[in-house]
């Protein structure tokens, strides 16, 4: 049962082949025999759960048609749930409980989800190796001693484990599409402003959004479908129409054009991604699609940019966490100043403190204009070069990343390489589009490659489309690690 996917679950519960407290009673089972080597979790909700999978058999029992229905789906700690421990992977939220549900949990818990618990990621979704955490480091389940990546490492994992039947995650710069390739699952990162951030712990508000880590392409336009729409709690929500993803994943590609960035076929990537990717390439043509070359030349300044308007936002969003209000208090304040400064020393971890100051010092007078303006100038150059590109092609396809899933601690002393490593994915971020990543093969190490696909803004219908239509050729969305 555990290995289902979402479409897969939802036709069996519907025609009663077993229940939804025994599809969780099987998620839990699996988590308890495998959690020990992953550690895909911070914490599980098991009471909250099963109360939802009793209701959930009680509507099924009713002939009730909701499209997510018994249907047990784990969320990345950032999300706030009602009742439920929220700790953004930090010391400094520890024990705290969220007062309400996010607008994107309100609507999974309307779809009758059954909600089974919090998974790990890097501190306030600061890393790519889910090394950051302030309870454990992720481990990769294909090799356990690789990191799944990050920050939502720990949804990647969970759903490549088969300990849950999908996720949620975050991406602010690569963060659902990195550890998505790293694990060998599906992961979608939507257009900015296609799924609501109210209840999404901020780390930097013009970049985060959440998206599905899924089994398969069609698990992702399902969840898309009830995740997505405009929602008045946050302001920065698109009040734009939201197709049905589903009838999308069956239109013809034939005559599609995919535009390949010669900046993302650089020496610089490890010739074994290069050579997947590649026959990733050669398999859409199969299909009728059409590759072109294009150029995106601001490439190079993608990931100076992202860390000066990131860390710049995330400097601000983190001022909150003080120790006044909510979340973790220093023991040793005398004075108000000292209590500051104590609970934020103590309750951030290393890279948290280091992007705080990074963006603190951008956004200090005398370096503003020379920093965090700069950077913003250099934002819509990225942004114009992929609306030049889409003049030439319908999407675009390319590695997730130049390497696939590296050994844990092998970069933690070294955070320049760290940010490198996501040079492919921080762009999609910086001009708002939507980016996929769906498994495209594997390293003579039996290590998962991701092929990332980027569409116009608003057009997540044709990356799933032309993902699915991939997934129906191959099968190495099929294969999980063996644990």
């Amino acid at each position: 049962m555990h290995r289902k996917t979402i479409l897969q679950a939802r036709d069996d519960l519907k025609n009663k082949k077993y229940s939804a407290c025994e599809l969780l009673e099987a998620i839990y089972n699996r988590i308890d025999s495998v959690e020990e080597k992953v550690r895909s979790y911070i914490h599980l909700s098991k009471e909250l759960a099963l109360e939802q999978a009793k209701e959930a058999d009680a509507r099924l029992a009713s002939g009730d048609d909701a499209p997510l229905l018994g249907i047990p789906i784990a969320l990345k700690d950032l999300i706030c749930t009602k009742g439920s421990r929220t700790t953004c992977g930090s010391k400094i939220l520890d024990n705290f409980v969220s007062p309400y549900d996010a607008t994107v949990v309100k609507k999974l818990k309307e779809a009758g989800a059954v909600i089974i618990g919090k998974t790990n990621m890097d501190e306030f979704a600061m890393g790519s190796t889910t090394e950051s955490s302030a309870y454990y480091p992720t481990a990769n389940p294909w090799d356990l001693s690789r990191t799944p990546g990050g920050s939502s490492g720990g949804s990647a994992a969970a759903v490549a484990a088969n300990e849950c039947i999908a996720a949620l995650g975050s991406d602010t710069g690569g963060s659902i599409r990195q550890p998505a390739s790293f694990c060998g699952v599906t992961g979608l990162k939507p257009t900015y402003g296609r799924v609501s951030r109210f209840g999404l712990v901020a780390f930097a508000s013009s970049f985060d959004q959440i998206g599905p880590v899924t089994k398969t392409v069609a698990d992702a336009a399902y969840l898309s479908g009830i995740i997505c729409g405009n929602d008045p709690m946050d302001s920065t929500s698109a009040n734009v129409s939201v197709p049905d993803f589903m009838a999308g994943l069956e239109k013809n590609v034939k005559g599609l054009k995919v535009g390949l960035p010669k900046e993302y076929f650089s020496s610089g990537v490890d010739p074994e991604v290069l050579e997947n990717v590649q026959n990733s390439i050669k398999a859409l043509e199969k299909l009728g699609i059409e590759p072109v070359e294009i150029e995106l030349p601001h490439t190079q300044y993608a990931v100076a940019t992202y860390y000066i308007l990131a860390c710049a936002e995330a400097s601000a969003n983190l001022s909150r966490f003080d120790g006044v209000k909510y979340g973790f208090r220093s023991e040793s304040s005398g004075d108000l100043n000292k209590m500051y400064t104590n609970t934020r020393q103590e309750g951030f971890g290393d890279e948290v403190k280091r992007r705080i100051i990074l963006g603190a010092f951008a956004l200090s007078s005398g370096y503003y204009d020379a920093y965090y303006i700069k950077g913003q100038k250099v934002r819509t150059l990225i942004k114009k070069d992929f609306d030049q590109a889409f003049e030439k092609c319908d999407f675009i396809a390319g590695p997730n990343s130049p390497v696939p899933a590296f050994k844990l601690n092998e970069k933690l002393n070294d955070p320049l390489q760290m940010y490198l490593s996501d040079i492919f994915t921080l762009s999609v971020n910086l001009a708002g589009l939507p980016g996929m990543s769906i498994p495209c093969g594997f390293t003579s190490q039996n290590l998962p490659v991701g092929l990332q696909l980027i569409g116009r803004p608003f057009d997540e219908e044709t990356i799933l489309n032309i993902g699915n239509q991939f997934q129906k050729e191959t099968d190495f969305h099929k294969k999980f690690p063996n644990l």
